[in-house]
């Protein structure tokens, strides 16, 4: 299958505005960068005249637009990638890595064309938080599951139910390979908008997507979480805080933690009753 990737150079502040607009246009898998980021679509829904017609409003940036077959992102990942640790009790590594047995939690990743091998800072700080969360004999949702990082840790955390949905196939692909790379069995996966799914009752919700996702998908996320239920929330910068707590508290969440790294940040909001 051949996909279509593109390279964005841009001021930080224009990162999530531009792969909001460009998840509307079809690109479903996003990486950033310090200058910019890089989005992924399969061919048959790439628009290159829409696309050029939304970047071209901004003269402050420039892209370059490839069309690919599928790499075998295990090989890229060996030459580009160290193993990540946590909070020097997790560790996140390729099969190619050593084992390190040192680590309470070790996570082996194939990374693929998915989000989430730890490297960034969302991922990171999701994961730190996982480590101190009582997951025992929970139901979990993680949202737009990318690699499968987080529910892989939910498990090793005691999980006993794990859901995980995403839109992209790569994703589905690249997670279920990824729990049994990690011997998880309790899962479902489902490719569907959050929406579509009538799974609920869920005593932890994990989502690490982007701002704009999250600000029109949190209700969605607090009808599937029971009371007393917490919902943890990355993939945005420290200045979107606020207006997710907002939005969050009209859906009865309320703030519990936040943290940042990077100028990225992680909410971790409760259900209250309604």
């Amino acid at each position: 299958m051949s996909f279509i990737t593109i390279r964005v150079s841009c001021p930080e502040t224009l990162n999530d505005y531009l792969i909001s607009e460009l998840f509307e246009l079809g690109f479903d898998s996003f990486q950033e960068f310090d200058d910019g980021f890089e989005g992924s679509c399969g061919e048959e829904d790439f628009n290159q005249e829409a696309v050029q017609k939304t970047l071209s409003q901004f003269p402050d940036l420039t892209f370059e637009i490839k069309e690919q077959e599928k790499i075998n992102w295990n090989e890229e990942w060996e030459k580009n990638y160290d193993p990540i640790i946590v909070d020097d009790k997790c560790i996140v590594r390729a099969s190619f890595h050593q084992s390190r047995p040192e680590f309470k939690y070790e996570i082996i990743v194939t990374p693929k064309m998915s989000f989430g091998t730890g490297h960034h800072a969302t991922t990171y700080q999701v994961l730190a938080y996982q480590m101190e969360l009582d997951h025992q004999d929970k139901r979990v949702l993680d949202v737009g599951t990318g690699t499968g990082i987080l529910a892989i840790m939910a498990e090793k955390r005691g999980a006993t139910k794990l859901v995980v949905t995403d839109i992209d196939d790569w994703c589905i692909e690249n997670s279920e390979e990824n729990f049994q790379l990690n011997n998880v069995i309790n899962f479902s996966t489902y490719k569907t908008e959050i929406e579509n799914l009538e799974e609920s009752e869920f005593d932890i919700v994990i989502a690490n997507i982007n701002k704009n996702i999250l600000l029109d998908q949190i209700g969605e996320y607090s009808k599937r979480l029971r009371c007393g239920g917490e919902l943890i929330l990355s993939g945005f910068y420290q200045d979107d805080i606020a207006g997710l707590e907002t939005v969050a508290n009209q859906n009865s969440l309320t703030k519990k933690l936040e943290t940042v790294k990077d100028k990225w940040a992680m909410l971790v909001l409760s259900k209250q009753s309604v």
